[in-house]
């Protein structure tokens, strides 16, 4: 699942996405003040999009150059409150403490001994921001997209929940019916979800 793997993803269709934001995005993040926003695996920008029109100021992240371009021409009106960036956070940590949200829904974080990757993502969240990390209830995959990927090689969000330290207080660590239909096949009925609050 690397960048080539991506953005032929990407290239294979017009339109990868549905252009809505996560729900789980608009559930967690409606109430909080808006500020520097880090939207990892943005794909076609929809939650950057989302956040944006909201306030926030968003460093935009993805492997695959076919979104981010997607993304930049949909909404060309943000250009200045939008930074789409082409990066791999496993290669490329974020600034550490710098976002007042770090946002991944559904991001494949690969797991690792030492945690590396993960501890570079938890880094970047300042001092009295927010982690969102969303993952698909394992439970429901589809045997499709077992053949395709391992999901079990990737971070999920009880598991990141469980490596927090003292610095952090978990408020919301669940599994919640998805509010929106799934993509079609996959057999997404519910959502892991993750919000986490680093301490001032």
């Amino acid at each position: 699942m690397d960048a080539q793997y991506w953005d032929e993803k990407y290239r294979g269709t017009d339109q990868l996405f549905s252009g809505a934001p996560n729900a789980v995005l608009v559930t967690e993040a409606a109430e909080l003040p808006p500020g520097h926003a880090l939207d990892l695996g943005c794909g076609e920008g929809a939650d950057a999009h989302w956040l944006a029109r909201r306030g926030w100021r968003v460093t935009a992240v993805d492997i695959a150059p076919t979104a981010l371009r997607r993304a930049a021409e949909a909404a060309p009106e943000l250009a200045d409150q939008v930074t789409w960036t082409a990066a791999d956070i496993t290669r490329t940590p974020p600034a550490p403490r710098t976002y007042d949200l770090v946002s991944a829904h559904y991001f494949p974080l690969p797991r690792a001994g030492d945690h590396a990757a993960l501890h570079g993502l938890l880094e970047a969240v300042a001092p009295g921001g927010t982690l969102l990390f969303t993952g698909h209830d394992l439970a429901g995959l589809a045997d499709h997209l077992e053949r395709e990927y391992t999901p079990h090689d990737f971070y999920q969000p009880a598991e990141v929940a469980a490596l927090l330290g003292e610095e952090w207080t978990v408020l919301v660590d669940e599994t919640r019916p998805r509010t929106t239909p799934p993509p079609p096949g996959t057999g997404h009925t519910h959502d892991t979800v993750l919000r986490a609050r680093r301490r001032p």
